[in-house]
């Protein structure tokens, strides 16, 4: 099986913290959000992933070298493929048609999820759904009595049901996706100048494939800074829950200060005279003096000090000197007036 990631998108809604670091490769719960996405899927895949096939932007060399060893660190092959320009989802997994063949699994790094991604042999696609109290904001499938997909409708002002795609796509046939994208691109099926993937899904269903809607137990969004930092509060419960969460690493300095998990905490750490937990992530070489830290998500190498975080997401090489509880910062910013 392959998978496919299209993540060209800089993530807007998530700056500052996207400015100097594409969002996928913000990290969650100590590993990069694209990371957790296809971590999940290989863990829950039971045919096994030969490629991972990311569709990027021009993000630089650096960030390419880091998806190619997020693939190898799960026993796959990573490539790189890009997206020039923001034509929309059919274009951009389009890109990475070299791997649109046999069973593949198409995941938009947006949000992440928990799903079992065994197709079901009856079906030829499962489209990962999630119910939602006003779809009106998302795409939607429109299921008949037995289950089966057989329309999708974009943000519908009527209703039509609650069934929202969040991003998440499982093909039986990847080549029958391949020139089904292609078709669009060919005859120029646009929609607000952008090809769209239910356009191709629709002609599919049209053509007798049956699509199901894909059950996920969780989705946890993290398209901006409020939700990312809810997202890794949910993700360091679920990993105490399974028994995965990483201890405290030997190369952590913690004095007089207490931890209430669940943490993840880097390489490096030093942690001083604090409190901090539940639910912070700590990224490598961080530094926390005199403080209290909760509910919070802080990148590598930053120092906080005399300082009392709450929802707060600071990023990495940053600094934080007894300033107000909850804010968002990006990399090398410096906050408040450090203390004689």
């Amino acid at each position: 099986m392959n998978i496919i990631v299209p993540m060209a998108g800089r993530g807007s809604r998530l700056r500052p913290h996207t400015l100097t670091v594409p969002k996928p490769l913000v990290p969650v719960a100590g590993k990069p959000i694209v990371e957790r996405l296809v971590e999940d899927i290989v863990r829950t895949a039971h045919d096994g992933v030969d490629n991972i096939c990311f569709v990027t932007g021009e993000f630089g060399e650096d960030v390419e070298r880091e998806l190619v060893a997020v693939a190898e660190r799960l026993s796959a092959k990573g490539h790189i493929r890009y997206q020039d320009q923001p034509l929309g989802t059919a274009h951009a997994i389009l890109c990475g048609k070299d791997f649109l063949d046999g069973p593949v699994v198409v995941a938009f790094a947006d949000t992440l999820f928990r799903a079992d991604f065994t197709i079901d042999p009856e079906a030829d696609g499962v489209l990962f759904c999630q119910r939602i109290e006003d779809p009106s904001a998302f795409g939607v499938v429109v299921t008949d009595d037995a289950g089966t997909i057989v329309d999708y409708v974009e943000k519908p002002q009527e209703w039509v049901g609650d069934l929202a795609m969040i991003g998440i796509y499982a093909f039986k046939d990847g080549a029958r996706l391949n020139r089904e994208l292609q078709h669009l691109i060919d005859h120029n099926v646009v929609k607000g100048g952008e090809y769209q993937l239910p356009d191709a899904l629709r002609n599919m269903t049209n053509d007798g494939l049956k699509f199901i809607p894909g059950e996920v137990s969780e989705w946890m969004d993290c398209g901006n800074k409020a939700v990312t930092v809810e997202t890794n509060a949910r993700i360091l419960s679920i990993l105490e829950e399974e028994g995965r969460l990483d201890p405290v690493p030997a190369s952590a300095t913690v004095t007089d200060s207490v931890i209430l998990q669940p943490c993840h905490i880097g390489e490096g750490v030093v942690i001083e005279r604090s409190v901090v937990g539940p639910h912070v992530t700590l990224g490598e070489g961080t530094v926390v003096t005199d403080s209290r830290v909760s509910e919070a998500l802080v990148a590598s190498h930053s120092r906080i000090e005399h300082a009392v975080l709450q929802g707060a997401m600071v990023g990495s090489h940053a600094a934080w000197h007894g300033a107000p509880d909850d804010a968002s910062i990006g990399d090398y910013c410096t906050v408040g007036t450090p203390r004689a």
